[in-house]
């Protein structure tokens, strides 16, 4: 509809100031948004992590619903008992993914064919010549790795190689006692009289170092170092942790007996493995697990950039199971899915034992650092860095309701969150809008681990989504796209595992704020919870009662929500949604959402409704389809960010949407005409048209692209059809144009 019929039945004007179309975010949550979305949902694999198929603790035959077994490795003991001091050649086999918890070291000599096996497949890391000599020449070394990392392997390895030139054996000694075990807080048993010359021990020193008052550890490993040396003997001490580590970092310091440790590559640790595993097949065989290791599919499922040396070896076993035929194809697969979950299970094994504050900080603040990364991979360090201990602090008083913990200044936690969580720094850059910034900043090494750490805490360990919902709740609430997006996007994935719970502590206190921020995260999470199928019919029964009632706050909540085009089940059915909520609140933030299901993967689907609304009776449609459309005109790219990629428009996010419209999307150029020269012709929305035009045209003139894709469109907007564009429209195009 448009020329003198429209004029004459739409004449009273559309009230379009220009500053009335901001975003319901005010001036405040838009820059950045866009990245930091589709960091999020890359993040926790939203589409690939359904709510019934994560919780992998229990890997199964999908035709028999029982557990696949494998082999056990020597490596297997790493990651299922939390520690990686070797495995008995004898012990029996568990299968891959069955949880087993952490215990003490199996003490007593070492096998001979145990140790016939692991120089076979031992493989050595950086630093292996160097950690020797310090043994030989001190009889004591004190290894800081991470458990799983292969130290205890190489610790053996060390020991069983000094220990041959003298003729004597190797031990595992148990964990070290603490101060207050009478006697053996000087020396761990079996040491003192019992300790043989020419022996080698191992012994391990758990994780959070006891008080060893003004002496300190390093006074204890003196007297240890003193004692093997008086009995030509040799000991190696594993510490975990190389930064981040309360036992680690106190060693270090000292220089005397600590060295990090690096492990071997993981595809060395993994060949050496299949090699021995398969010396008695056909070369085949070991050639097929080779090929499967490196394929896309296991790359995938394991989820783990580099495993560490004791899931390498797991995975070993795996991979030949799977080449000999004992293993299908799926099978393979659902235990390769089960090393991140097994990882997450590990990491809070440790944060859940019993204990007070502050004994237990230090185990709560890693907890804490893991689960902020998970919401904040890949984000700026410092970002991640704030989360952890907003975090640690809710966990804390919820131990602890009357200790109120501090954050020590100098310490630099964050510092050692790579190590603790299995991350790396790097350098990236953050979207302020007209610019970007570097930032330093974080990943797990590996896809897999972001989602594995939040479904392990929050599927089990009930007493933890307290702190975790309030926590999120106050991210949510931060005018930062790059936090309150995050946040948003892990509410819904989580309120998607367990919507009862979700609704009352994350979404319906959100929605319900007087911070326009959290309504717009609110909305965020109730899309992100929506692409879980069982859940989308509740999310869009509240969206509907929210709708039609009398809450202004819900209303725009729901608006917000259908923006994204998930929670109604398609795009049209959303705009039928926004239709019907237009009706009752004027239209604004209807349009809001409209514009950027404009800016989605179906623009067709949305500019066709538009079109379809210009001709409707009901005035509220028609002002609609023109907000929208001066909407799209006037407001950025790349504030227009959804819940799903849409690659086609990345190139033009810093452009209004109507010209990346036109850009990436030559089909959509007769519909966009259509709509804009309505706006332009009826009274109504005349004047405000003009003035978006005129700022639409001005910003293209700084940009020569910008500036040819308008110049070509221009001329279809000002006729077709029958009707010519309005006359004064059309004259102040011109004059625009002249000024340029």
């Amino acid at each position: 509809m448009s020329g003198p019929e429209a004029t004459h039945m739409d004449s009273t004007r559309l009230d379009l100031p220009m500053d009335g179309m901001d975003s319901p975010l005010g001036t405040v949550g838009e820059a950045g948004g866009a990245r930091a979305a589709r960091e999020a949902c890359a993040n926790l694999h939203t589409d690939a992590h359904p709510r019934t198929a994560t919780d992998l603790r229990t890997a199964t035959d999908p035709r028999t619903g029982t557990q696949p077994h494998t082999a056990a490795q020597p490596h297997d003991r790493d990651s299922a008992h939390d520690h990686d001091s070797g495995y008995t050649q004898g012990h029996a086999a568990r299968p891959p993914s069955e949880s087993a918890p952490a215990g003490p070291l199996p003490e007593g000599p070492v096998a001979h064919d145990e140790l016939a096996r692991l120089r076979r497949i031992h493989r050595r890391g950086p630093g292996y010549d160097a950690m020797r000599e310090h043994l030989r020449r001190t009889h004591l070394l004190a290894l800081c790795g991470e458990p799983g990392s292969g130290r205890g392997w190489t610790a053996l390895a060390l020991l069983a190689e000094l220990a041959e030139t003298t003729g004597g054996g190797v031990w595992r000694l148990g964990a070290a006692p603490g101060p207050g075990a009478g006697s053996g807080a000087e020396h761990p048993a079996p040491v003192g009289e019992k300790t043989a010359r020419g022996h080698g021990y191992l012994l391990e020193l758990p994780t959070e170092l006891p008080d060893f008052g003004v002496t300190g550890p390093e006074a204890r490993l003196d007297r240890l170092r003193a004692h093997f040396a008086e009995h030509e003997a040799f000991c190696v001490v594993l510490v975990s942790g190389v930064s981040g580590g309360e036992a680690a970092d106190r060693l270090l310091r000292g220089r005397r007996h600590a060295i990090p440790y690096e492990p071997p590559a993981a595809a060395d640790v993994l060949d050496a493995h299949l090699a021995d595993l398969l010396a008695d097949e056909p070369p085949e065989l070991i050639r097929r697990a080779r090929a499967s290791a490196v394929s896309a599919e296991v790359t995938e499922a394991l989820g783990l950039e580099e495993p560490l040396p004791g899931e390498a070896a797991r995975l070993a076993g795996h991979l030949a199971e799977h080449a000999r035929g004992a293993l299908s194809e799926a099978e393979l697969l659902a235990c390769c899915r089960s090393f991140a979950p097994r990882q997450a299970r590990e990491w809070f094994a440790d944060a859940a034992r019993p204990g007070t504050l502050p004994a237990a900080l230090p185990a709560l603040r890693r907890a804490a650092h893991r689960i902020a990364l998970a919401v904040f991979n890949g984000s700026a360090h410092s970002l991640t860095a704030e989360a952890a201990e907003l975090l640690a602090w809710e966990l804390a008083v919820t131990l602890d309701p009357q200790y109120a913990p501090g954050r020590p200044p100098f310490t630099a936690p964050a510092d050692g969150l790579p190590t603790a969580a299995r991350a790396v720094p790097g350098e990236g850059v953050e979207d302020l809008g007209e610019a970007a910034v570097p930032v330093r900043t974080v990943w797990f090494q590996g896809r897999g681990l972001a989602p594995a750490v939040l479904f392990e805490v929050w599927d089990h360990h009930h007493n933890t989504r307290g702190p975790m919902a309030r926590w999120l709740r106050g991210l949510c609430d931060d005018p930062r796209p790059q936090v309150w997006v995050r946040a948003a996007v892990a509410a819904g994935v989580l309120s998607a595992r367990d919507y009862l719970y979700g609704l009352t502590e994350l979404l319906l206190p959100l929605a319900r704020g007087d911070s326009p921020v959290q309504r717009m995260a609110a909305a965020t999470a109730l899309a992100e919870a929506s692409r879980d199928a069982d859940v989308r019919p509740a999310v869009a029964g509240l969206l509907n009662g929210w709708a039609a009632g009398g809450d202004e706050r819900e209303r725009e909540t729901a608006a917000l929500a259908h923006g994204y085009g998930l929670a109604a089940g398609s795009v049209t059915a959303s705009l039928e949604e926004l239709a019907r909520i237009a009706a009752m609140d004027g239209g604004s933030t209807a349009s809001y959402s409209a514009v950027r299901l404009l800016a989605g993967a179906q623009p067709g689907t949305v500019l066709a409704r538009l079109t379809h609304w210009l001709g409707d009776t009901r005035r509220s449609h028609r002002d609609l389809a023109l907000l929208t459309v001066l909407r799209a005109v006037g407001t950025r790219t790349s504030h227009l960010w959804g819940l799903r990629e849409v690659p086609e428009l990345a190139p033009y996010a810093a452009w209004p949407l109507a010209t990346a419209l036109l850009a990436a999307r030559p089909q959509c150029r007769s519909a966009l005409a259509e709509l804009l020269r309505a706006a332009l012709t009826w009274a109504r929305s005349a004047e405000a048209a003009e003035n978006a035009l005129v700022g639409w045209m001005r910003r293209a003139a700084g940009d020569e692209r910008q500036l040819a894709v308008l110049c070509d469109f221009l001329p279809l907007l000002a006729q077709e059809g029958h009707e010519p564009l309005d006359a004064r429209a059309a004259a102040r195009i011109r004059e625009v144009l002249e000024a340029l």
